[in-house]
């Protein structure tokens, strides 16, 4: 029994200051180039350096518009991380596909796990398609042979289940920051104590943690001190 590691990449330029927000928000309507000096990605990075030291694997999601750079990529594989889809244009079939297919064409490897962008209120940017669907999202999935959706909802024990044999689904996950979760019911102490007995999805935003210095502590309590679990169908 592990924990699983769910990172959403929803902000290239994080939102702190001002300017990074706007530049993320920028990024995510038209085509912007990857400006590393003006921190694209920088928590990201962070945050896998921390789990690089801890030995802890993850899975990673981007969306269309935080694409890996390289040294994310050198990061990725240097930990063995997983990378994952998050989707964006979930109007159709034919969006997921094209967003599937540039994410796979843009690292150069099959995607097999795919996660939604919002959970069905506001809308993100031009290409975002805000309702949540995850019938819809499970059912792309094993059309295009992909093995892991891992979803949005907010009670950690909700159990897994498995479609057809061939998709592993995770309906709801550990969100470890506080807005999205009930800290009173579930502390960060039942996670620990949680993952100890059953595979146990922590979803976190690298720019939301690593901006609250109390989070980046929990966060780096967790992964020191839980195995992380990669399905060995992901592996390399």
């Amino acid at each position: 029994m592990a924990l699983i590691i769910r990172i959403d990449v929803d902000r290239p330029y994080g939102k702190r200051p001002f300017w990074r927000h706007v530049l993320s928000r920028l990024s995510s309507d038209a085509c912007l180039p990857r400006i590393e000096a003006f921190g694209y990605l920088k928590e990201l990075k962070l945050m896998l350096q921390i789990l690089n030291e801890n030995q802890a694997r993850s899975y990673v999601f981007f969306r269309r518009c935080t694409l890996p750079t390289q040294p994310v990529l050198r990061l990725l594989e240097q930990g063995r991380h997983e990378i994952g889809l998050h989707l964006e244009d979930s109007r159709s079939f034919a969006g997921f596909a094209r967003e599937k297919q540039n994410l796979e064409r843009h690292v150069g490897r099959r995607i097999q796990a795919v996660t939604k962008h919002g959970s069905g209120g506001a809308r993100y940017g031009y290409h975002h398609y805000a309702p949540y669907e995850p019938e819809k999202y499970v059912q792309w999935a094993q059309q295009s042979s992909m093995r892991l959706f891992l979803g949005n909802l907010e009670d950690p024990t909700t159990q897994p289940m498995t479609h057809n044999g061939s998709l592993l689904a995770y309906p709801s996950a550990f969100w470890l920051e506080p807005h999205w979760r009930d800290t009173l019911k579930f502390p960060v102490n039942w996670l620990l104590s949680r993952a100890q007995e059953s595979d146990v999805v922590m979803l976190v935003h690298p720019e939301n943690v690593l901006e609250n210095p109390d989070l980046t502590a929990e966060f780096k309590r967790v992964v020191s001190n839980l195995e992380t679990k990669i399905f060995p169908a992901f592996c390399a």
